[in-house]
């Protein structure tokens, strides 16, 4: 029911128009603070690519912009993990057997995964130079915390699985085609609550994410024309991070250019307008004649 009553993509109009570079990103990061991907997907693109994506949504060639988040291609299998009917019992199983007790060997692999991470960016052509230089300072800011976190706690564990569960379950969009069928408007809602609670997990482990999107601090660097450039400020599990984004303005509104560019490779190829047939050469008895009557009405 609260969800029927968010404002849709129809409602888009009554919205105050971000007008600056620095809006633009503000607004999205409110949209990410107040868990509305809804919104965030509808400010982050313009309208025209917004319906490409939704396209390629229910034709399940992407998930767009959940595409956005790190190891987005096992993110539905993750849901189906954790929502099938014996997922508590069999993943508490598994981390007893890999992870409790560890600690030593889980913060040798975080900071592995770390040094992996950073080498997978800095080499991931996909990646302007702007995401590489941003994403390494958020791979080694995850780094450290995953070497202080008690990840090795089982007492922790047991409550945040369950609660990751019963999230999960709530969502509906486990099996085969979920996604899909749900399409992406009713798909970004339903998975909102269940990424709301995975941050309030990670925030007992001391990442605390909404903490980090509340610090965030945007600063004009220069704006030429339509295209502009905005300094990201923010404290990600209690390292400083310092990025540049680089925006574009399409039709009065800004946009970040990478995003711009990774929702146009989800959403796919435009698809050609048709062609309309040649119409059909006149017959004899319809030709024009000399004085522009047809050869019929001569005769």
């Amino acid at each position: 029911m609260l969800a029927a009553c968010r404002a849709g993509p129809g409602d888009d109009e009554a919205e105050a128009v971000p007008t600056r570079p620095t809006e633009a990103v503000a607004q999205l990061v409110d949209d990410l603070r107040r868990d509305d991907l809804v919104a965030y997907a509808r400010h982050a693109v313009p309208p025209a690519l917004h319906a490409r994506l939704q396209l390629a949504w229910s034709e399940g060639r992407t998930i767009w912009p959940l595409t956005e988040l790190p190891l987005d291609e096992q993110f539905p299998a993750m849901i189906t993990a954790l929502a099938a009917p014996d997922a508590e019992k069999q993943l508490m199983a598994s981390y007893d057997r890999q992870f409790a007790g560890a600690d030593r060997e889980l913060r040798a692999t975080a900071s592995a995964l770390g040094l992996f991470a950073t080498q997978f960016i800095g080499s991931e052509p996909g990646y302007s130079e702007a995401e590489r230089e941003h994403y390494v300072q958020v791979a080694a800011a995850i780094s450290g915390w995953g070497q202080r976190a008690p990840l090795a706690d089982r007492k922790r564990a047991q409550p945040a699985l369950a609660q990751l569960v019963a999230a999960a379950r709530l969502t509906g969009l486990a099996g085969d085609g979920a996604f899909a069928k749900a399409g992406m408007e009713r798909g970004l809602t339903r998975i909102a609550p269940f990424l709301k609670r995975l941050k309030q997990v990670l925030a007992g482990y001391g990442l605390d994410l909404d903490a980090a999107l509340a610090s965030v601090e945007l600063t004009l660097i220069e704006q030429t024309g339509d295209t502009a450039r905005v300094r990201l400020q923010y404290s990600l599990a209690g390292q400083p991070v310092d990025a540049v984004l680089n925006l574009e303005r399409r039709d009065g509104r800004w946009y970040l250019s990478d995003l711009l560019g990774n929702a146009e490779t989800a959403a796919g190829p435009v698809a050609p307008e048709a062609t309309p047939a040649p119409a059909p050469d006149p017959s004899p008895e319809e030709a024009p004649g000399a004085d522009g009557e047809t050869a019929a009405a001569a005769r």
